[in-house]
């Protein structure tokens, strides 16, 4: 009888173990997933930066305010 209580108890820890796992498994599919997406988003928002800072340069050297303005040595 203690055999059994005892292998009883084991196989519920098993079970236990085993869903512990399985969830575990889910989150980092999930977790894996959600950085694809953001990787994917990283590179689209990167891309229409560069389209916008070019188009903010076209602006600026077909402006002729920005002309006499040297912007270089003011960024610094």
């Amino acid at each position: 009888m203690q055999c059994d209580m005892e292998n009883q108890a084991e196989l519920e820890e098993k079970t236990r173990l085993t869903n512990q796992v399985l969830e575990l498994q889910h989150t980092l599919e999930d977790l894996s997933a959600r950085v694809d997406a953001v990787k994917e988003e990283n590179l689209k928002l990167k891309s229409e930066n560069q389209v916008l800072g070019q188009y903010i340069e076209n602006l600026m050297s077909a402006s002729s305010v920005f002309q006499t303005t040297d912007t270089k040595s003011k960024r610094k």
